[in-house]
């Protein structure tokens, strides 16, 4: 891992989206459906769809209920992609 001084010395990409595992791990976690994890995460099924399909950015406590439910990391859950 560099220092800071380098870090802050790379060019910075444009643009980075928030993408998500959420329908894999849904489906790996016996197909469960949006309705079963939005109950679990006590929100609605629209804000995990949201989520799901990218247009809503969770709060981070909200991303760390998504990851005990799935018994993973949050980085296993969420991941930046540079947009090309």
């Amino acid at each position: 891992m560099g220092s800071l001084k380098d870090t802050l010395k790379r060019p910075r990409p444009e643009r980075v989206q928030l993408k998500n595992n959420i329908r894999r791990l849904r489906f790996e976690h016996g197909e469960m459906s949006q309705d079963a994890l939005a109950k679990l995460l006590n929100v609605s099924r629209q804000t995990v769809n949201s989520i799901e399909n990218g247009k809503f950015n969770p709060s981070v406590k909200l991303a760390l209920k998504m990851a005990r439910v799935f018994q993973c990391k949050v980085e296993d859950i969420f991941y930046l992609e540079e947009e090309q």
